[in-house]
């Protein structure tokens, strides 16, 4: 019995003995982990739990721009995107003392881009600080070095020009009858390939005007030493998707040296509301270029991507461009270079785009009709507008009513009709971009914008009572001189003569304090 009993023990005893071991190291293995989660935590905690999001003020509604309850009507009158809408330029450049973005708090934007390539952006504006600043800083921020900025209109007014003189990497230059002058004296007027805009009213005239601007502009960028030239308008924003850090300079650092020109494709905003006030921080829907989009797509859902307008986008089609500052560039319009010795070598961007934020607002009707004179005919508005829709757009602001215009309005450019957009949205003819809508809130929120505005005041400020304190001090020594002079000659003049004399006298300090005042403050002006 005991030979039978033994190898049964035995073998018994080395199964335990297995399944023993096999526990140990499942025990060891769950428990393990557990041992350095807890060691991590107190090599990480700083004897503190708090919440990041306790930060952000209570009660602030505001959230990711498209997330919320905000509901668009088919009337196209609806809540905004965001729980409040600025109402005027303070309140659009201010904002809002409250954070949306609280981490954008105590950054400090390398907005000085002096590493290669230093790109400059040039641009023909009369718009107001409430257009230029958000548009200006967003490009300062994706890499922008210097900005040429050719004012006339609102641009030109002191209260905004001192603005933007004040900004580092901006020069202004206004249009004043010597620019004129000197604009007359190029070559471009002997030239062909602008000829057909010559000389005809409202957008060809802008159009020479930018393409004179632009000329001038590459001497001032070439004189600078800077790498590339685009012309922008203020209403358009580039958009470097595709490029490192979100940088239109690692965008243009990585085009292959042989190249002389990139385009940039346009995309047109979509904008479902009526009642915008701030495009950029407001409007989050484009259309695609078709130059983005595959051929069937395009083809089989343009009547839809339309909307009954004349063409597929409602302004220009052609994308904007960037080029090389080399010798012997000229512009070739306003959206394109050229060099007169040889044919530039371009190539178009597959990701990044122009996002063109045009008819963003309602008031945008009236204010195109009113820069311009023609009369509102369908054979009259030829010669003053390219574009089919700009065309219709200036009829309507010029015979319609207010509510027949804001009818046309939502029916030709609100896109209103929610299932047609996620229609268009699911098939990639339109797109939804936050990137520039999300840099400018953080710039406004963090007080660029009025910090700019509060610099430039403070600096006028100063320069006005410099201005005073020489004129008090000229005056005085102006008074101690007259006053040394009249003793002189008073024992040779009677009572009555000496009242005339001490008149004139007054006279005379009177005219030399106003010359004295304009001497000093001339050149305080020029600069």
């Amino acid at each position: 019995m005991a030979g039978l009993n033994g190898p049964i023990r035995s073998a018994g005893s080395s199964s335990y003995a297995h399944s023993s071991i096999v526990w140990r190291v499942m025990l060891l293995l769950t428990v393990l982990p557990l041992l350095l989660a807890v060691l991590a935590f107190f090599l990480q905690w700083r004897g503190g739990l708090d919440d990041p999001t306790s930060t952000w003020p209570a009660g602030d509604g505001r959230g990711f721009p498209g997330i919320g309850d905000s509901q668009v009507s088919v009337g196209g009158s609806s809540p905004s995107l965001l729980a409040t809408t600025a109402t005027d330029c303070a309140e659009i450049l201010g904002g809002s003392s409250s954070s949306l973005f609280p981490y954008y708090h105590g950054w400090k934007f390398n907005l000085e881009a002096n590493h290669p390539p230093k790109i400059c952006i040039t641009s023909s504006t009369s718009a107001g600080l409430e257009q230029i600043l958000p548009w200006l800083f967003y490009h300062k921020v994706i890499g922008v070095t210097m900005f040429l900025l050719f004012v006339e209109g609102k641009a030109s007014k002191p209260s905004v020009s001192a603005v933007l003189e004040s900004i580092p990497g901006v020069k202004v230059i206004y249009r004043t009858t010597d620019l004129e002058e000197k604009q007359l004296k190029s070559r471009i007027w002997n030239e062909t390939w602008l000829a057909g805009f010559f000389y005809k009213p409202c957008n060809y005239e802008l159009f020479v005007k930018q393409s004179l601007n632009m000329e001038m502009a590459i001497v001032i960028a070439r004189d600078a030493g800077m790498d590339w030239i685009i012309h922008l308008d203020t209403d358009e924003l580039i958009h470097p998707a595709g490029a490192g850090e979100y940088s239109l300079q690692r965008l243009l650092l990585d085009v292959p040296d042989n190249i002389d020109m990139v385009v940039f494709p346009n995309y047109e905003s979509s904008i479902e509301r009526d009642d915008i006030k701030d495009p950029f921080s407001e409007v989050s829907m484009f259309k695609k270029n078709y130059d983005h989009l595959p051929k069937d797509t395009y083809f089989s859902m343009y009547k839809e991507a339309t909307r009954g307008n004349p063409n597929y986008f409602l302004t220009y089609g052609n994308g904007k461009s960037a080029a090389r500052v080399k010798d012997h560039l000229r512009p070739n319009g306003a959206h394109r270079w050229h060099n007169y010795m040889k044919l530039p070598h371009e190539i178009k961007l597959e990701e990044a785009a122009v996002l063109h934020y045009t008819y963003t607002k309602f008031s945008d009707l009236t204010s195109r009709r009113d820069r311009c004179g023609c009369k509102p005919t369908k054979n009259d508005v030829k010669r003053c507008f390219m574009l089919d829709f700009d065309r219709d757009a200036f009829i309507i602001a010029s015979t319609a009513s207010e509510e027949e215009m804001l009818q046309w309005f939502r029916e030709r450019v609100v896109w209103t009709n929610k299932q047609l957009n996620l229609k268009l949205l699911r098939k990639g003819i339109l797109t939804r971009i936050y990137a520039p809508m999300v840099i400018i809130q953080g710039l406004r929120e963090s007080g660029v914008f009025s910090s700019a505005i509060a610099t430039a005041k403070k600096h006028q400020q100063d320069v006005l009572a410099s201005t005073k304190k020489n004129h008090k001090q000229n005056s005085a020594m102006a008074a101690t001189s007259l006053d040394g002079k009249m003793h002189e000659q008073s024992p040779q003049l009677g009572p009555m003569s000496l009242s005339c004399s001490i008149e004139r006298l007054c006279w005379r300090f009177l005219k030399l304090g106003i010359r004295q005042f304009h001497h000093c403050l001339h050149p305080l002006l020029r600069r």
